[in-house]
């Protein structure tokens, strides 16, 4: 698909979302050679009507560059004339025909394809798919909690320095997650025992009628060693938690767990008052790993599945800004605010990643942010569209 249609069906993907009846679409895209059986099979299979939508905008991107107008040209044809118009007023090159039934042997009009895609497995006679990707159930009300500890004042024995722009990344998260009907308490300045106590505490808390919890831990990090999951937050005390101590207490042997992290802005292009939240040094004379101090981490327990993504990944630097804030914090918030009510946590992750790696400090130093994902649904977060 050509990248104009791209971006016209993402600025319209929360009317689409909303609006769209996808089961009336199958037949004439099936038709029409814009899909294939197997990918209208995996689409019906992805959950309600919304998800249905969601899968179809997404996968219609992947297609050639005749699936927009023969989308339109559907959309026209099965009473969708709203939606028709309000996607071709952002294409007006593109004409819609009058609805009438043409003769197409199928599927006579193969699209071309991305290469990505160009290669479809054929299913085994009788074999039915089965790898489609569901939701995770996030319905409930609240959603659930979500515990901020932002540490911006080190004690002097810490050998740490004041991290300084924390509390704009404080702000922000703390208005965006209860935008997303969390509810949120915020601590300030703890130390390793406390964080601990806060952890215990959250832990202890009755879940049950609640989809997920958040945590987030806005301080310095580093590398420690580690079973699962690498790296540390420290306390203003400058004693260290690992991220792995982090997720055990929200879960038992069984419930592994949901972990995402932030910390760090957007464009810094030679600005005076970056600093780094992650300071690569070697951690021993014969190894190449290097200590690191991750500024951002977000946990969110869900039933035997975990995400843990890093603000920058272990060994790299991490940036934050005195007065704007982190890099990796700006654009998550961003990203957050102008794509949860379509796009999934995975998704949006990588939209971050993809921001901050194109951003410079001091017009030279890059960074790039990291995540080990054991997802097996699609997370969509609640938005007030969708309340």
């Amino acid at each position: 698909m050509e990248e104009k249609h791209k971006k016209i069906l993402q600025r319209n993907r929360t009317n689409l979302v909303r609006d769209l009846n996808p089961s009336d679409l199958y037949d004439g895209l099936l038709e029409k050679g814009v899909f294939t059986q197997d990918m209208i099979d995996e689409i019906k299979s992805s959950g309600t009507r919304r998800d249905q939508a969601r899968q179809l905008v997404r996968d219609l991107e992947t297609r050639g560059s005749l699936a927009f107008p023969l989308f339109l040209e559907c959309l026209k044809e099965t009473g969708q004339q709203s939606l028709a118009e309000l996607l071709q007023n952002g294409a007006p090159g593109v004409q819609l025909q009058p609805a009438q039934p043409t003769e197409v042997v199928r599927p006579a009009r193969l699209l071309p394809v991305s290469p990505e895609r160009e290669h479809i497995r054929p299913n085994p006679q009788g074999r039915t798919r089965r790898d489609s990707i569901q939701s995770y159930k996030m319905d409930a009300s609240p959603c659930g909690h979500c515990l901020i500890i932002n540490n911006v004042e080190f004690e002097p024995e810490s050998e740490l320095r004041n991290r300084t722009g924390s509390n704009i990344d404080c702000d922000k998260l703390e208005q965006r997650f209860k935008a997303l009907n969390f509810i949120v308490e915020v601590k300030s300045n703890l130390k390793q025992k406390q964080i601990r106590r806060e952890l215990d505490a959250l832990s202890k808390k009755d879940h049950s009628q609640n989809d997920c919890c958040v945590v987030i831990m806005l301080s310095h990090g580093t590398e420690v060693s580690h079973s699962r999951f690498p790296g540390a937050v420290y306390g203003v005390d400058g004693q260290c938690i690992s991220v792995q101590q982090i997720t055990n207490f929200l879960n038992d042997e069984k419930d592994t767990g949901f972990a995402v992290s932030p910390d760090e802005v957007e464009p810094s292009i030679g600005r005076e008052d970056d600093q780094t939240d992650a300071i690569p040094t070697s951690s021993s004379s014969d190894s190449l790993s290097m200590s690191d101090e991750v500024d951002a981490r977000v946990t969110l327990p869900t039933p035997s599945d975990i995400l843990v993504s890093y603000s920058t990944f272990p060994g790299c630097v991490s940036w934050r800004d005195t007065k704007s804030g982190s890099w990796y914090v700006e654009t998550l918030d961003r990203i957050l605010e102008q794509n949860a009510d379509t796009d999934d946590l995975v998704t949006m992750l990588m939209m971050v990643n993809h921001e901050v790696s194109q951003n410079s400090a001091k017009g030279l130093y890059k960074q790039m942010p990291g995540s080990f994902n054991f997802l097996r649904k699609l997370l969509y977060f609640q938005t007030k569209a969708q309340l």
